[in-house]
This record gives C-alpha cells, sequence and structure tokens, in this order.
C-alpha cells in the first residue's frame, strides 16, 4: 500500500471541506486501520491596510482593523470527521488505494494533546507547552518540557521552566516524538 497516495487522497478531500490532514498512518494487527486526522486551521484575518475591497456601506475594508478570531483553535466536529471519512472510503475503494480484504477508517481530531510532526505546527502552536522527545541527546537531555518558542531554520526552539529559564533549539530532524501538553 502506498500510503502517500493515501495521504494525497485524504488532503484532497480535507480541503474540499475546509480542513487539512494532521497525520495518516496505518496499522496492521488482528485488524487493518485506517487512521486520518483532520484539523481545521485557526480562522486567519487580513492585516490592515491589505484589501482595497470595499464593503456595502462604501467603507474600505483597509480603514477598518478587524478584530483577532475568537478561537485560535477550532474545534473539529463529529459532523467534520463524518463528512470526511465518507468521502475518503469511496475515493479509496474507486481508486483501489488500499488492496486485500477489509480495513478499518477512522477519522477523528488530532485532540488535545496532539503530536508535532512539522514546522509549521511548531510554529502554529508557539506560546502552548509541548513535551519532545529526540532521537539522540541535544545537549545533556533527550527529554524536553516547555513552552514552545517558534521555529528557527531546521530547528524548533522551546522555552524551558526550571531555576534558570532557557531557550533550546532542537533540530527537527532528531525530533522522535513531539506533542502538546493539555493545559487547564
Amino acid at each position: 500500500m502506498d500510503l502517500e497516495k493515501v495521504r494525497q487522497a485524504a488532503e484532497r478531500v480535507a480541503r474540499s471541506e475546509g480542513l487539512e490532514i494532521a497525520d495518516v498512518e496505518w496499522k496492521v494487527g488482528k485488524q487493518r486501520f485506517l487512521r486520518v486526522y483532520i484539523d481545521r486551521l485557526p480562522e486567519r484575518t487580513a492585516a490592515p491596510g491589505t484589501s482595497d475591497a470595499t464593503d456595502l456601506n462604501g467603507t474600505n475594508a483597509s480603514d477598518v482593523e478587524e478584530a483577532p478570531p475568537s478561537n485560535p483553535y477550532p474545534k473539529i466536529t463529529h459532523g467534520d470527521c463524518e463528512r470526511v471519512s465518507q468521502q475518503l472510503s469511496v475515493i479509496l475503494d474507486v481508486e483501489d488505494l488500499i488492496p486485500g480484504p477489509g480495513y478499518v477508517l477512522e477519522v477523528s481530531s488530532p485532540g488535545m494533546d496532539r503530536a508535532l510532526k512539522k514546522a509549521a505546527d511548531f510554529e502554529r502552536f508557539r506560546g502552548r507547552k509541548a513535551k519532545i522527545v529526540t532521537t539522540e541527546p541535544v545537549g545533556d537531555a533527550k527529554f524536553f518540557e516547555g513552552r514552545l518558542a517558534g521555529v528557527a531554520p531546521g530547528k524548533v526552539r522551546i522555552e524551558l521552566q526550571g531555576k534558570q529559564a532557557k531557550v533550546v533549539e532542537i533540530p527537527l530532524d532528531a525530533i522522535r516524538k513531539a506533542n502538546l501538553v493539555v493545559e487547564f
């Protein structure tokens, strides 16, 4: 099975629903599972002065500063999962992307402790608490927990708390696993 072709099909469906694919997993055990994690991008507002559009009252959009989005982490609904599942299931069957007998398709949100896979994830969740495990020591540690401080070329920046707060840069290719930490 070509997981990249499955991911591309899932991305086509997600885009058509205004969503993105956070991750795709294929697990084989007693049953064969295809897990697709979908997410909704945070709503973006135009920066003041970037649009020349005029509204119905004749007000130029560049003269009005838009409020920031009310929720920077919009939620995935059951309906979102259902629509993506139905559409993706048809594509997987029609294009015969999963050979062999049956499989279980699971579509869900990445969860509150979502995995962080790409540089854009680390930037998107800047300021949030995260756990990062590396394949080899960075400095003198392989486990880091702190606030994401963005990305630098090829590196993730994380602010560690302790007696003296410090920012550590971790090479992206050294990250084995990274997840957000649930905070209440």
